[in-house]
């Protein structure tokens, strides 16, 4: 069965990085490829001007996100929930995303 895939928009695009924390480097496997990975996906977004947004759980405890991943001039929204839906990130991602 075929499917029909869209092409990607800009317009309609977000990168989600969510809570990529020095606290959790010992515990998540392959942790350093995938910051790897997100870096590659950031300097795609950049390049493109596709918005994204980083979000660090309870950054007071858990620390910052992880110098090596390149977030730029990005400001993180800090979070208590387990879910990246807060209402800021959400009313944030409705202004960039139309």
């Amino acid at each position: 069965m075929a499917q029909h895939i869209a092409r990607l928009s800009r317009q309609t695009s977000l990168l989600l990085l969510c809570d990529m924390q020095e606290k959790f480097r010992p515990t998540i496997k392959y942790f350093p490829q995938i910051i790897e990975t997100s870096n590659k996906l950031l300097q795609v977004c950049k390049i493109l001007d596709v918005p994204y947004v980083v979000t660090e759980q309870y950054p007071k405890g858990l620390g910052r996100t992880v110098s090596e991943l390149d977030i730029g001039t990005v400001k993180p929204f800090e979070k208590t929930l387990f879910s990246m839906c807060t209402p800021d990130v959400t009313a944030h991602m409705k202004q960039r995303v139309k």
